[in-house]
């Protein structure tokens, strides 16, 4: 048996039905919903995150048939693996190291080919920012230009979660300081039509104000708080005072 099947067989042990059904409902999977179809063994993270340690040394081949599974837990399993090994990747030791530059290029070009099948946002919120977000900002063979040029195909694919990606790894790069991509992304999806958009641009805008610049975040406001749908609005200023949540508030009011 293959490393990949005894991972699915260790995830199937540990299924529970009451959870399945919790988590069905919790990540819409119902006729017309945005998880439409999603499958679910009903395994907690903790418990996939103590799988995914047994079978860390599980290929890039195997992990794509883990990202093609129907069952969500699988993907799931795949793409944390594929942060546990970008992740060692970016330590003090590796970062400028050649062949671990190649690896971080390969994972982060794989993950994006495979984007169609990172479909739910609990799928893109644990891996994107740990993956690409950080590739944003490591060395690489590849130039900022056409990093961006990646995450513009993502941000324009008129698919729901690569559109995800695309706003929320900028996440990684805020952790590193760079609010660019952020902004970049934020402006690109400030109109879009899901509410899961809403709610990553709001948080995201909210991350910048709290990591890099508080003030940034309010020059953002003063251009776009009255075109912002409410919800990524109301994300983005959870963290100020009642006070001046009320003014910026008040700005989307008299749109």
């Amino acid at each position: 048996m293959e490393k990949a099947d005894e991972l699915i067989e260790a995830l199937r042990s540990k299924s529970d039905d009451k959870q399945r059904r919790i988590l069905a409902r919790f990540f819409k999977t119902g006729k017309g919903e945005y998880g439409e179809g999603d499958k679910f063994f009903g395994v907690r993270v903790p418990q996939v995150r103590s799988i995914v340690a047994e079978y860390k040394e599980i290929g890039l081949d195997e992990i794509a048939g883990l990202l093609q599974s129907e069952w969500h837990e699988v993907r799931l399993c795949g793409l944390l693996m594929l942060v546990s090994r970008f992740g060692k990747l970016c330590t003090k030791r590796f970062i400028d190291d050649e062949e671990a530059i190649k690896e971080r290029d390969k994972i982060a070009e794989f993950y994006i080919d495979n984007a169609e099948r990172i479909n739910n946002w609990d799928l893109v919120d644990l891996s994107a920012p740990k993956i690409l977000g950080y590739w944003l900002m490591t060395p690489s063979r590849y130039s900022e230009k056409e990093k961006i040029m990646a995450l513009d195909r993502l941000a324009n694919s008129g698919n729901l979660w690569k559109e995800r990606i695309s706003m929320i790894c900028t996440w990684g790069a805020l952790q590193k300081g760079n609010p660019a991509f952020t902004l970049r992304y934020a402006e690109r999806h400030l109109r879009h039509s899901h509410d899961l958009m809403h709610k990553a641009v709001g948080w995201m805008l909210r991350e910048m104000g709290k990591r890099v610049s508080i003030e940034l975040l309010r020059s953002f406001l003063s251009e776009h708080a009255a075109e912002m749908p409410r919800t990524a609005l109301r994300y983005a200023i959870e963290k100020m005072s009642e006070e001046e949540r009320k003014h910026w508030l008040s700005v989307k009011n008299k749109q």
